[in-house]
């Protein structure tokens, strides 16, 4: 596999770069650094692939990259770049959603259109069900989602069955679950909890804490993404959930017991474009791919918390 990786800097693509580059792959990782969170995280991130001989990094936007130079031999395209966060998503911030997550996407797959790849692999979102749908979520419910993050992550995974259905990309969309684990995003619940701890700061928790998440272990998902990419179907779309759905409060009792700290929880007002609960049936991907979740919420947490302890005692 000659692999193209696009967010490689980023929490999941930087550990599907370590992924494929392990299993003797070459990678080619691609990432603008956008402000959404410090470059240095991401500078971070990339230490690992930085080090292997197989991996070659480019700094570009998706929209300025040499596309025709990048793609010359590549037979697998992972499109994990995209403007993260649902609560960041409103108002005058949309047009970052609509560059980075739509146009990005589109051009992105113009470039692809007449190349001879074997899978064009894109990462979705469970952002795109919305509440409206049964639990478990099925990928053939129809989406309606709560966020602008969440209509832009919808309205890339339609260019990916277009460009599958007209111009013959082999296109495959997986909707991860809330993905944790080492080298989370600073914004993303997880860290933000477990910094807090770290630090006897009290955590926000927006709501009652009774919402619901499929929590899904990032060597889950790279696992899931990597078999998407050997026998997926094109033009079909996978659940990528963890098995690990549990109510928000429940979370915070598995982080005490993973830190030994009593954690102080301050309650907010629930955030709008927030889902009530997610909750994946993953019988499609399990068939197809073979995927089945191997790393329960406690082992996760466990292994996000000693990577942060770690990288805090190192800054510090």
């Amino acid at each position: 596999m000659r692999a193209l990786v696009t967010g490689a800097a980023g929490f999941v693509g930087s550990h599907l770069s370590d992924r494929l580059l392990e299993r003797g792959h070459e990678v080619i990782g691609i990432d603008c650094f956008t402000d959404y969170y410090p470059r240095a995280v991401k500078d971070a991130n990339l230490s690992s692939p930085r080090g292997r001989a197989r991996f070659r990094f480019i700094e570009s936007s998706i929209q300025k990259a040499p596309w025709p130079a990048l793609l010359d031999g590549v037979t697998h395209v992972f499109h994990l770049a995209a403007q993260a966060g649902v609560r960041s998503s409103w108002g005058s911030e949309f047009s970052i959603y609509t560059a980075a997550n739509i146009d990005a996407t589109q051009v992105l797959l113009e470039a692809c259109r007449d190349r001879p790849l074997e899978r064009f692999v894109y990462a979705s979102s469970s952002s795109v069900y919305g509440d409206a749908v049964a639990i478990p979520m099925r990928e053939d419910a129809r989406p309606r989602p709560l966020s602008p993050y969440g209509v832009t992550k919808l309205a890339a995974e339609h260019l990916c069955m277009l460009y599958h259905e007209n111009c013959g990309v082999p296109a495959v969309a997986l909707r991860y679950f809330t993905v944790y684990g080492p080298r989370q995003r600073p914004d993303m619940a997880f860290h933000r909890f477990l910094d807090a701890m770290l630090a006897d700061r009290s955590i926000v928790l927006y709501g009652d804490g009774e919402q619901t998440r499929d929590f899904t272990f990032v060597e889950d998902a790279v696992a899931a993404t990597v078999a998407a990419a050997e026998r997926g179907t094109a033009g079909a779309v996978y659940n990528v959930g963890g098995g690990s759905r549990v109510s928000m409060n429940q979370a915070i009792d598995v982080l005490a017991r993973c830190t030994g700290r009593t954690p102080d929880v301050r309650r907010d007002e629930p955030q709008k474009g927030d889902m009530r609960d997610t909750f994946a049936d993953t019988a499609r991907a399990r068939a197809d791919l073979g995927f089945m979740p191997r790393v329960s919420l406690e082992e996760g947490l466990q292994a996000e918390y000693q990577w942060l302890a770690t990288s805090l005692s190192v800054a510090s």
